[in-house]
């Protein structure tokens, strides 16, 4: 979305939506899965577990950063990747929302 239409939603819409981007593909799905379930994971386990070369796990893991949803330690000439918990926790309340908005009681078609 360009920059200027962004302009016209509310910052909690835009966060919801890089949320939304963020979890819109398969493979960073599989990696937030794989996170979660760790403390903390080195890139190259990731790539191990996922059918994916290095390099584009790598362009996953930093769509994930970029939405704020992982964070990164380097440790030597390692990354070390994990679960942001508080935004995390923000994105989950967010969704929650979202969701729990729908009254659904109503017929629509």
């Amino acid at each position: 979305m360009g920059a200027t239409k962004s302009l016209e939603f509310t910052a909690k819409e835009n966060r919801l939506a890089k949320y939304a981007k963020a979890l819109g593909h398969p493979a960073r799905v599989a990696i937030l899965k794989l996170l979660a379930s760790k403390s903390t994971c080195v890139c190259g386990d990731i790539v191990d577990e996922l059918p994916l070369s290095q390099s584009t796990v790598s362009q996953h893991l930093k769509e994930l950063k970029e939405a704020g949803l992982i964070k990164g330690e380097i440790e030597g000439a390692r990354v070390c990747y994990c679960i942001d918990a508080k935004e995390w926790k923000a994105a989950q309340g967010w969704l929650n929302q979202l969701f729990d908005a729908y009254k659904g009681d109503k017929s629509c078609c």
